[in-house]
């Protein structure tokens, strides 16, 4: 496990795709948690959810970073280099 993230060239200024996770609400599934791509925006769940669609995500496009998309937290991670962090002054976005 690294001890910092190598890949915030690959973050950019996004818009959350969905207030939930998008694929789960494409096929009638269920979450627990959310989190969002730091690359493209898709907002998945979490793999504590059914179907684990951010890291599918991550698999099927290879976008390393998610920011959490819950209420009140504010954590990063990268796939890659395996690290949670947190970036002083990111958007913390939450969904309504």
């Amino acid at each position: 496990m690294s001890e910092i993230c190598t890949h915030l060239d690959q973050v950019h200024d996004v818009e959350p795709s969905s207030t939930g996770c998008e694929d789960c609400l494409r096929i009638g599934g269920w979450w627990v948690h959310l989190r969002m791509c730091m690359t493209c925006g898709h907002v998945g769940c979490c793999d504590q959810s059914p179907n684990k669609h951010a890291s599918a995500h991550f698999k099927a496009t290879e976008h390393p970073i998610i920011q959490s998309y819950e209420p009140g937290e504010d954590w990063w991670y990268c796939y890659l280099d395996d690290v949670m962090f947190e970036l002083v002054g990111a958007p913390s976005f939450q969904h309504p």
